[in-house]
């Protein structure tokens, strides 16, 4: 049995900083999927992305909790799937319970490294099968949290890589380009501190660093008292098309968290033809291949962090080696047609022993 029809609980719909779930809708849709969503909350920001609007999902998406029983009963979806294993999972178990409706999860990074529920391991046995992004998230979960390994699939989230392509310009200052929210565990603070040992050496080189939240007071703090000022730009929020933009223009991608699942934000670079650094947590290392792709540094190593940039900008047949197999990675691994390819046979599979019992 082919699913038809797939229900979503999310955090938050649409948000500016999950564009995997957005593009994973689309996805679906383009292959004739009817998608319902209920988001737990309703989005904060002013900024959204185009396909919220192109795709008309705002019809398809519920905030009112009280509507969603009947939502359910109405839709009669084939399968629910919850992204995070966090208050979405536990929310669609509980819409579910008492129906014969199967629920699947996708586990990413915070939710099961951070803050996991304290009852994951049971959110784990009652769903009928798992996904998580990557290999290191696998075995976390396996350890961790007695997860059945046989539950488990590794399906990484996916990007257009048809939006997501090499640019014909770059510019004529090299530019490392950063994309990540400015929360803690995405540890820009690092990536300052290396820029400004990058500028003590006289590199020639800008930062571009795309992404808001609550730690840029600190952070443009910092970059005034390192005398980053004419080095490093904060993009703020930008649109999934401005995106694309900046990962044209970039030298090098760059990453320094301090915990991740499989940031897509690396693919997107990739994708782009662009090589990358970045500190060597959780699923960074299956996505970014050290000495062909770009390179992992370890975390919390300022020093590593600049001498890998400072390689990367300064080596022109380094770049453009990384470049061809990053952009070939990605269309063979991370492409959004592979990951719903991946997903539907498991949300067949599950409907499939669903019709069975």
């Amino acid at each position: 049995m082919s699913v038809q029809r797939l229900l979503y609980v999310v955090n938050q719909f649409p948000k500016i900083s999950e564009t995997f779930i957005l593009e994973e809708v689309v996805e679906l849709l383009r292959r004739h999927v009817e998608v319902q969503i209920c988001s737990l909350n309703e989005p904060t920001e002013t900024v959204k992305h185009a396909a919220f609007d192109e795709w008309d999902l705002s019809e398809r998406t519920f905030y009112d909790s009280s509507t969603w029983t009947q939502l359910l009963q109405r839709f009669q979806p084939d399968i629910v799937h919850a992204h995070f294993a966090t208050k979405p999972t536990e929310v669609a178990l509980q819409l579910t319970a008492g129906t014969d409706v199967p629920v699947t999860f996708t586990a990413h990074g915070y939710d099961i490294y951070r803050k996991p529920p304290a009852d994951l391991s049971g959110r784990a046995a009652t769903a009928a099968a798992i996904v998580t992004v990557s290999d290191a998230n696998a075995d976390h979960l396996v350890q961790q949290f007695r997860v059945d390994r046989r539950k488990l699939q590794i399906v990484p989230c996916g990007i257009n890589t048809e939006l997501f392509c090499p640019g014909e310009r770059r510019p004529a200052v090299p530019t490392i380009v950063c994309v990540a929210r400015m929360s803690p565990v995405k540890n820009l603070s690092l990536l300052l501190t290396a820029c400004e040992k990058l500028m003590r050496r006289r590199v020639d080189f800008q930062c571009v660093i795309v992404g808001d939240g609550r730690c840029r007071q600190d952070l443009e703090l910092q970059r005034h008292a390192l005398c980053l000022e004419n080095n490093v730009t904060f993009a703020g929020t930008l649109t999934q098309h401005q995106v694309v933009q900046q990962w044209k223009r970039a030298t090098v991608g760059v990453l320094s968290s301090t915990s991740e699942g499989m940031p897509v934000s690396l693919m997107e670079a990739a994708a782009c033809g662009v090589p990358v650094v970045a500190t060597d947590v959780g699923g960074v290392a299956e996505l970014v291949r050290h000495g062909e792709t770009g390179f992992v540094v370890p975390s919390e190593n300022a020093d590593s962090l600049a001498d890998r940039l400072q390689q990367v900008l300064q080596d022109q047949a380094l770049r453009q080696q990384f470049a061809a197999a990053a952009r070939h990675q990605a269309v063979q691994r991370f492409s959004v047609v592979r990951q719903v390819d991946q997903l539907t046979k498991i949300w067949d599979a599950v409907c499939d022993v669903q019709v069975k019992a």
